[in-house]
């Protein structure tokens, strides 16, 4: 077969999917040169990542626009790959910011499907498309709180630091009202030390064990659910076909 023809066959989200399982690949091959067993153990599971969309469409005959497909393959590479092993969170400050709105997307247009499909598939069920935006908008957010259970508990039982920690310089609150009263205390940190270190010098503060983290990712999580949900809403009174390239559909049958 000649190289044109091969280039006409083979589809750009073929292509996408190449590209990144051959650069997960190489980057297994490095961290194992390295002795880095942990990280090429999360590249495995990044391969196997990468066939969880067309293990839906054939085996829960789902089927998945390519555009979402190649977000999908993109954001599991940007989180595992650039993120964890290459450490894009601690190198780009927005970055874990940037794929907790991309999932808030995608898990709204994954919730605003399965509510669609039996919208339309139902002679018994008549859902409004205001009652399928905010079941889309529910079903996002509530992902997103599962996974900020999975963080915390990956934090507190196994010592990981996946919600990560914010320089504080100032202290609200009732605990440390001497008179015991509902009334918040304000306390600037002017100094702090810590096994005998500077932290005040060396970190410009204390820190909020992950509490700021949480709640900026379920903030941006909610405005990405937002987005689609509007969309969806208007794409399901006929006004708007942008999102359609982001909706699971069920196959038809042949």
């Amino acid at each position: 077969m000649k190289w044109k023809n091969l280039k006409r066959k083979v589809s750009f989200k073929a292509w996408v999917y190449i590209i990144l399982r051959i650069l997960v690949i190489l980057c297994m091959m490095r961290q194992v040169e390295q002795g880095n067993l942990s990280n090429a153990i999360l590249c495995v599971l990044t391969l196997i990542l990468f066939t969880i969309p067309a293990f839906i469409e054939d085996k829960l005959n789902i089927e998945l626009p390519d555009p979402l497909e190649i977000v999908i393959l993109l954001f599991v590479f940007a989180a595992e790959i650039l993120g964890e092993i290459n450490e894009f969170y601690i190198h780009f400050k927005d970055w874990d910011l940037i794929l907790h709105t991309t999932n808030g997307f995608i898990m709204a247009g994954i919730g605003f499907s399965l509510v669609e499909i039996l919208n339309r598939n139902s002679t018994k069920v008549s859902l409004s498309p205001l009652y399928i935006a905010i079941v889309s908008l529910c079903f996002s957010m509530t992902i997103g709180v599962f996974w900020e259970f999975f963080e915390y508990g990956a934090d507190r039982l196994l010592g990981k630091d996946m919600q990560k920690d914010t320089i504080i310089q100032e202290i609200h609150s009732v605990t440390l009202n001497e008179k015991g009263k509902n009334e918040v205390v304000s306390v600037p940190i002017e100094s702090l030390t810590v096994n005998g270190q500077d932290w005040k010098k060396l970190y410009g503060g204390y820190i909020d064990i992950g509490l700021n983290d949480t709640m900026e990712d379920l903030f941006v999580n909610f405005i990405g659910a937002f987005f689609f949900s509007l969309f969806g809403y208007f794409y399901s009174l006929g006004k708007d076909s942008s999102v359609k390239y982001f909706i699971p559909k069920r196959k038809q049958k042949s």
